[in-house]
This record gives structure tokens, sequence and C-alpha cells, in this order.
């Protein structure tokens, strides 16, 4: 898989992503706290989010904050594959958590015109900046669509997307970098 270096924020930190994710925010807006990116080969997207840090009383708490934050109220069955803390590789001194799960639709498609995924699986990343008051998100989301993807080969092991997924969360951790700390202040 091909990766290009990919400014965000005006270029204020940067990240190298998969060479076929173009920037949504060419087709339709996006809040100017996100940077999206969508697969133009298929539907996995990466949404990097600068947020407001939440206090809790450890960063895992924190992580179940955001965490809950996405899948709740949406109806579909959670489960977590994998928690702990990760590292960025610019930001060694800085705590980052990891949190990879798999959500699947419990209804019926509302719109049998779209298209609803089997599952999706998605890998969560929380860098907590506590001196800029920042968390920044980052969410992998691969989902699954029926007849679309390759099942995995045995029960309960992973399809070719999830193995591509990891590649790009790895490179993620080791490639994302802040250039420009001011887009913190105010």
């Amino acid at each position: 898989m091909a990766f290009t270096n990919t400014l965000l924020y005006g270029g204020a930190i940067s990240v190298d992503l998969p060479s076929n994710f173009a920037d949504t925010s060419q087709i339709r807006q996006i809040p100017d706290h996100q940077e999206v990116y969508l697969d133009a080969n298929g539907y996995s997207s990466i949404v990097v989010e600068i947020l407001e840090y939440v206090h809790k009383s450890n960063d895992e708490e924190a992580l179940q904050y955001h965490f809950g934050d996405l899948v709740e109220g949406t109806g579909d069955a959670t489960t977590i594959i994998d928690q702990g803390k990760a590292e960025m590789k610019s930001l060694p001194d800085k705590p980052v958590l990891a949190l990879t799960f798999i959500q699947t639709p419990q209804t019926p498609n509302p719109n049998p015109r779209r298209k609803t995924p089997e599952f999706t699986y998605i890998h969560l990343l929380l860098l907590r900046l506590k001196e800029q008051g920042t968390d920044i998100l980052v969410t992998i989301n691969i989902p699954h669509y029926p007849g679309e993807y390759e099942k995995a080969s045995e029960e309960g092991g992973q399809t070719q997307l999830m193995k591509d997924s990891a590649d790009v969360r790895e490179k993620v951790l080791k490639s994302f970098e802040i250039k420009e700390w001011g887009i913190f202040e105010g």
C-alpha cells in the first residue's frame, strides 16, 4: 500500500495517509475541527478531530468518554477487540491510547436505497495534549458491505480490509507530526 505525506489543518499537522484517500472537504463541507479523508476506491475513511481536552481521573477514562461519544445512540452492537497504550513516534512523551472495535447494525436498513455494511471495523487513536487543553482523535473506519469483501479464511479471523487497516494505523502512529503548535492557541 502506498502512502502520501498529507498536510492537515493548513499544514499545522502532517501524517502519511493511503495515497488513494481523498480530502472530503473538496466535495462537501466538513467542520473546522475535523479533517476527513475517504478511500477513492472503496468505503473506508480516516477522520482526524481536534477536540477539547477531557478532564478525567486518567487517560483510559478519557478514551472511554470519547469512545462512548462515538457509539452512543447508534443502535449498533459494539464489540471491543483490543484496547491499550500506543506511541506516536514524533511525540513519545505524550499519552496515546488505542481502541479497536467492531460495530454491527442491529436494525433493518430503514432506507433500502442506502447501502448498509454488515459491520464496520474501527481503529480509534487518542492523543492527549494536556498542556494545550486538547485531545486529538484519529478514527479509521473500515465498513464491510455484503458481497464487496473477501470473508476471513477462518472463523473469527481478519479480512484483508482489517489487515490493511492495521497497516494504516501503524503508519499514522509512525508519521503523525505536529508542525505548528500554535494551532492549539485560542
